[in-house]
């Protein structure tokens, strides 16, 4: 075996004999890299650029180190592996999480190895000219069916990995998170293109390798530099400067999972004998704790989903009502009851504004809702306010319609288990951008925050153990009247139209004859 060795550009690449062991294995590296390093551009890591050069050593494997019958589990190991290292280390250890959330990562790799075993013959056949293009759109369009998908919505989405960059995210409100992963997906593919451009010079492990053409190389670096900076200039012209904030807001995380036992947790506390012995407690804490409030002026405060057992406008209602005209505050009191997720907002004169019934809930935990399907939002003094529960964060569909119709405010209860404490509340970021809508996410235990209109994190806790704690902030309302708001996942929609061109024309490339 002769090793990989440098050439003066003069020259002609080297050919490089490299047995299939050793290129499975060093493909299967590669692949493997490719996985942990999306996997650290994700929350909570956060280390955003790995988002777009963590494609490359799997895209070198795919289309160069691994032999083109078996190029595919360069993709399916990436994917698989991702799903693995990100999404499972969120659902593994979710007390009644069915058998197959434990499979999903082979079931992706499985697909991807399937549906993408033709893609590098495709490339070699069509000389690359469809190579940054068919990665991009084929990419984003599979989110686009992710996110239709109730068991995965938008978990793991590429964009995520930019939810602390304020300052690159902003376009969202016009393209949509979708909008972003194409960028995304596009700059890495031309990296990528560019790579294999800078490979082919050196060595060649194939004879018979289509090599890139430097004008095609140099055009898509071109073309995409001007994308990259086009994009970044718009989010910079698009991001408003702090103002004075017009509106003091309050989540209120009572560390519920902590007055239960490991074990009952495991049991399904929902079920066990002690269910109305710490509801009643749960809410004695809830009451102490929001009055503990009364001092900072907050004018709305939010309690986490499924606060209390009881619905509000039957019961303790005039405890209730005191309490939001003491502390002079609307309340977002979220209750569960007969299988109804919803929450109400109280004003303080003490009027119930109206209802909202969770729009997603978690099917693999056997979660109903029987009162979904309308978005009501509630016009006050301080401005419009809308309500969404918990898992309505992952899809975008919900605080989209929540804000379409007058929201300038979100208030989101949620219930998270510990393995999703600190990512979930990055999905808080886009939809706040996507709509430009201030969010409040006050959770039971682990992950509450307060964001404004722009994508800011104005204040989070972010434990992966049951705490207590509550966050006040002041935030804007602004003009929230979004191209994306209103055309919807617009971007998303053409990426699954482009992905199934693609899966038309590749059967069709490969039929005709060189």
């Amino acid at each position: 075996m002769n090793f990989l060795r440098a050439v003066n550009k003069d020259q002609e690449p080297s050919q490089v004999e490299m047995s299939n062991v050793i290129r499975l294995a060093l493909g299967i590296f590669l692949s493997l890299c490719s996985a942990l390093l999306l996997t650290l551009s994700m929350p909570p890591y956060g280390i955003w650029p790995l988002a777009v050069i963590g494609f490359l050593p799997m895209i070198l494997a795919q289309y160069r180190i691994l032999p083109d019958k078996i190029s595919s589990l360069a993709s399916a190991l990436t994917i698989g592996g991702l799903v693995g290292f990100y999404i499972m280390d969120a659902f593994l250890n979710l007390p009644g999480a069915p058998w197959y959330m434990r499979f999903l990562p082979i079931l992706f790799g499985v697909f991807v190895l399937v549906t993408d075993s033709r893609t590098r013959a495709f490339h070699e056949k069509t000389e690359y000219r469809w190579f940054v293009i068919n990665g991009s759109i084929c990419w984003v369009g599979v989110e686009m069916i992710r996110s239709l998908i109730p068991v995965l919505g938008t978990w793991g989405f590429i964009a995520y990995s930019y939810f602390k960059q304020a300052w690159l995210i902003q376009p969202s409100s016009i393209f949509g998170i979708f909008g972003l992963s194409l960028v995304n997906m596009v700059l890495s593919y031309t990296l990528g293109l560019g790579l294999l451009r800078w490979f082919d010079k050196r060595w060649w492990l194939d004879p018979d390798v289509t090599r890139i053409d430097d004008l095609r190389a140099k055009h898509w670096l071109i073309g995409t530099g001007f994308l990259v900076l086009s994009w970044v200039g718009l989010s910079l012209l698009q991001i408003q400067p702090q103002m004075a904030p017009n509106l003091r807001v309050a989540a209120v995380q009572t560390g519920f999972k902590s007055l239960w036992t490991e074990t009952e947790i495991a049991e399904n506390y929902l079920s066990h004998e002690r269910y109305e012995e710490i509801y009643a407690q749960h809410y004695q804490i809830l009451l102490e704790q929001t009055r503990d409030i009364q001092g900072t002026n907050a004018e709305i405060i939010v309690w986490p989903e499924g606060a209390v057992n009881f619905d509000p406008q039957i019961d303790h209602t005039i405890e209730l009502k005191d309490l939001a005209a003491e502390l002079n505050a609307f309340l977002v009191i979220p209750y569960g009851v007969d299988y109804r997720n919803e929450v109400t907002v109280l004003a303080p004169d003490g009027t119930f504004l109206g209802v909202y019934g969770k729009n997603h809930p978690v099917l693999f935990v056997n979660e109903k809702s029987d009162t979904h399907g309308i978005y009501p939002t509630y016009q006050t003094s301080l401005g419009e306010i809308g309500t969404i529960i918990c898992y309505d964060l992952d899809f975008t569909d919900t605080a989209r319609k929540v804000a379409k119709s007058g929201a300038d405010l979100i208030a989101v209860p949620s219930g998270d288990w510990p393995g999703i404490a600190d990512k979930h509340y990055a999905h808080l970021v886009f939809r706040a951008v996507e709509n430009r809508v201030a969010m409040i996410k006050a959770d039971r235990s682990y992950d509450s925050a307060i964001i404004d209109p722009y994508g800011r994190i104005l204040s989070i806790v972010s434990k992966t153990d049951a705490n207590n704690a509550t966050l006040v902030a002041d935030v804007d309302l602004v003009d929230n009247d979004t191209i994306q708001q209103n055309l919807g996942d617009w971007i998303g929609w053409m990426s699954l139209g482009g992905l199934v061109f693609f899966a038309i024309l590749t059967p069709i490339i490969m039929s005709k004859k060189k």
